[in-house]
């Protein structure tokens, strides 16, 4: 008997237990869970971030002679509404070194990768990428340089 009026008292127990909280339902809200990046409101969508426009991501130097250096500057403009912090710009290989600003770009302005290639050493078409780091979606962008290196007779 005393077995039985336990197992009841437990389950009852238990059914309480199981019961609907209004009370933590009311303290939900939707600013808890907005995430600017993947939300679907019209906010979400004026906000841009910072964002790079390349006017190109490819450059083709044509012939140049062997141990001759070459350099070009991809231009971009920050077309979103928050400053271009770039953190990295990495050549493929050494022969391959790209500079930029460390001071932020701001929303409409321009800035530039300038990229410096030398060819000591190399013979043929020759294709080499920098990789740029930013705090923009995506974080990182890839740019092109080649070239077809001519033997110096």
């Amino acid at each position: 008997m005393n077995l039985k009026l336990i197992l009841c008292f437990a389950a009852s127990l238990l059914i309480l237990a199981c019961g609907e909280n209004k009370e933590s339902e009311s303290k939900l809200s939707p600013a808890i869970v907005d995430n600017p990046v993947t939300a679907n409101s019209v906010d979400s969508e004026k906000r841009v971030g910072p964002k790079m426009e390349f006017t190109e991501n490819r450059h083709h130097f044509g012939e140049i002679k062997e141990g001759e250096v070459v350099n070009y500057s991809f231009k971009f403009k920050n077309v979103g509404d928050a400053d271009v912090l770039i953190s990295a710009a990495d050549g493929s290989c050494g022969c391959t070194v790209p500079s930029f600003s460390k001071e932020p770009i701001k929303p409409g302005k321009t800035g530039s990768i300038d990229v410096s290639f030398d060819s000591k050493g190399r013979h043929g078409m020759q294709s080499k990428t920098v990789t740029v780091i930013a705090n923009t979606i995506p974080n990182s962008k890839v740019l092109t340089i080649s070239a077809e290196v001519i033997s110096a007779k």
